[in-house]
């Protein structure tokens, strides 16, 4: 199988598995069986017509789907990495499956790469999706309540289900990663379509920081305040959503579209309401140091 470790801004990044060999999972689990089926009668809900008999089957994926927005990619990434049966510790031990790691090396170092991976596979994660496994697991038991519901099946039970199985996922993918890590079974492999996907983003960001200067500048805006000189661990996208679509291509690797694009608006998100807690900080400084003298 092949890891991406794609870096989204300048302090995090994204993790996807690409299974390129399906021998040694040949073998449908029971749990797989039944992801599948789930997907399938969810895609057919979401083709569902209008109609008083099928309708709420298309209002049931229009708000999952936005609840499915609102998971962090890291758990989506995670997910996508297989638990690791005693078929697979065997084969990968024994050197049969090569598991490589792809990156931008123009934009990460290795050692960078190996320490996000650590985050990825680390004991604070692990506990994160086991104690929200184990959350969903308990609350089943609440929603007994919409059964008596007619008609419409019990969302909120099938949900819970799917959140706790989702947890479990993303935990295995965890406990997948740290034991490739301890057993140093990783081959790093710098990437160069990733390396000309990531120039041509950073190109984009420029031109757009510029042309934003610009518009400044003939507007006659004056800037809020500036960023603090010499202050390196500013956080900066390194990303866009529409990037999502030339890696995915460059890499051939379709899935990785979503990924991508879910990671970037996440990330966006989470920057932006990290800057204005920031600047109500700041805010609220500046009038306590006006209204001070006047005391």
């Amino acid at each position: 199988m092949r890891l991406f470790l794609l870096p989204i801004s300048t302090q995090r990044s994204l993790i996807y598995c690409q299974r390129l060999n399906t021998q040694i999972s040949s073998k449908t689990t029971y749990i797989d069986k039944i992801t599948i089926r789930a997907s399938k009668t969810w895609l057919k809900w979401e083709k569902a017509e209008k109609g008083w008999r099928t309708g709420w089957q298309k209002k049931v994926t229009h708000y999952g789907n936005k609840l499915f927005e609102r998971i962090p990619h890291e758990e989506w990434g995670l997910k996508s990495i297989p638990p690791l049966s005693k078929r697979r510790k065997d084969e990968e031990l024994k050197g049969n499956e090569q598991v490589e790691v792809v990156y931008p090396g123009s934009v990460i170092g290795e050692d960078k790469v190996n320490q996000a991976l650590h985050a990825f596979a680390g004991d604070q994660r692990q506990a994160i999706h086991t104690k929200w496994m184990w959350g969903s697991i308990l609350a089943m038991p609440l929603t007994a309540p919409a059964v008596l519901i007619p008609i419409v099946p019990n969302i909120p039970f099938f949900y819970l289900v799917f959140r706790a199985w989702s947890h479990w996922r993303a935990r295995s993918g965890s406990q997948h990663v740290n034991f490739l890590l301890e057993n140093r079974l990783l081959k790093f492999t710098k990437s160069r379509p990733l390396q000309l996907a990531y120039g041509v983003a950073g190109l984009e960001v420029t031109t757009r920081e510029l042309e934003s200067a610009v518009e400044e500048v003939k507007e006659k805006k004056p800037q809020a305040r500036a960023e603090p000189v010499g202050k390196a661990d500013i956080e900066k996208m390194l990303l866009t959503q529409s990037d999502g679509k030339t890696i995915s291509e460059l890499v051939d690797v379709p899935e990785l579209e979503e990924q991508i694009q879910r990671a970037v608006k996440q990330v966006e998100k989470a920057l932006k309401a990290e800057k204005e807690l920031q600047e109500e900080k700041q805010d609220l400084d500046n009038v306590n140091k006006e209204e001070g003298p006047k005391r």
